[in-house]
């Protein structure tokens, strides 16, 4: 009998992490990636440098960033002794959540130009502590262990309707409003992580996502080198080593099965995998946070 789970953000519904603290650069020495789904990131302390379509802007306390789904983006933040890198992130799959804002048309809208239009940038600067989505996240996170799998869907749309209609006339003020008719482009490398997206927990078949993508496997492995400065397999390894961070992080599963669910199916060698990236065994690394 098999116990791997396919957790994918329609099956998690709302990944939060509220305040959560790096005290090294170890995991932000990596390439360009992207993930399923909305991620918005929240700086609360340290400072650091994010690249999103090939341009960069400056990350510093105060600073809100929105990815928009399969984005490439790469953050890299100075960390050093006494100065962490402390942060909420959400996490969620759009569609999940869209009918939810059906009542209020104006709310509905920005939400759809968050995710599908053409931001002007992915930052909102200058945000204090007493913003009042930073209370949402805070009640959120106090109470979200204590859910019970049939309300928490109900719960997780509340919050995400509230932070949204909070959040709005920020973006409104800061970057002003965002034009519906300019549609975000999909860039071909974010087509390859979609395809990886749906098969990183499986062993990697370059033939199978090259013919399925009409590319030629070389064209396919010298396109994504190009963009994202990492090799296939060097990213579906990351990809799979960060799926397993947000399982350590949100659920209680065994390492064994948290090995298995993002397809590494020998807990000895996942382990091993999991400390050359982060510096910790996954136990370590669920005790220290």
């Amino acid at each position: 009998m098999s116990h791997v789970q396919a957790f994918k953000l329609n099956e998690l519904k709302l990944y939060l992490t509220y305040r959560h603290t790096s005290l090294d650069s170890v995991q932000y020495q990596g390439t360009f990636h992207a993930h399923q789904g909305i991620e918005i990131l929240i700086v609360h302390e340290g400072s650091g440098t994010l690249v999103v379509d090939q341009k960069s802007y400056e990350v510093a306390p105060g600073t809100l960033c929105v990815f928009q789904p399969y984005q490439l983006h790469h953050i890299q933040m100075n960390i050093q002794p006494g100065k962490p890198f402390v942060r909420s992130v959400i996490q969620f799959e759009p569609s999940l959540y869209e009918n939810y804002f059906e009542k209020w048309p104006s709310l509905l809208a920005f939400f759809k130009q968050i995710h599908t239009s053409k931001l002007p940038s992915p930052c909102v600067y200058g945000l204090s502590g007493d913003e009042p989505f930073h209370l949402l996240i805070e009640h959120l996170e106090k109470k979200r262990h204590a859910l019970g799998k049939n309300n928490e869907l109900e719960e997780f749309s509340l919050f995400l309707v509230a932070f949204f209609h909070a959040f709005k006339p920020i973006w409104e003020q800061r970057s002003g409003k965002t034009e519906t008719s300019l549609t975000r482009t999909v860039h071909q490398a974010e087509r390859i992580l979609v395809w990886l997206e749906n098969h990183y927990t499986e062993p990697l078949r370059l033939k199978q996502l090259a013919g399925d993508l009409h590319l030629s496997p070389y064209h396919l492995s010298h396109l994504f080198k190009e963009c994202t400065g990492s090799s296939i397999s060097d990213y579906v390894t990351a990809r799979r080593m960060q799926q397993a961070v947000m399982l350590l992080n949100s659920t209680d599963l065994s390492v064994a099965l948290i090995g298995e669910a993002v397809g590494i199916a020998n807990c000895s060698y996942f382990c091993r995998l999991f400390k050359s990236h982060y510096g910790y065994t996954p136990h370590q690394y669920r005790k220290l946070t």
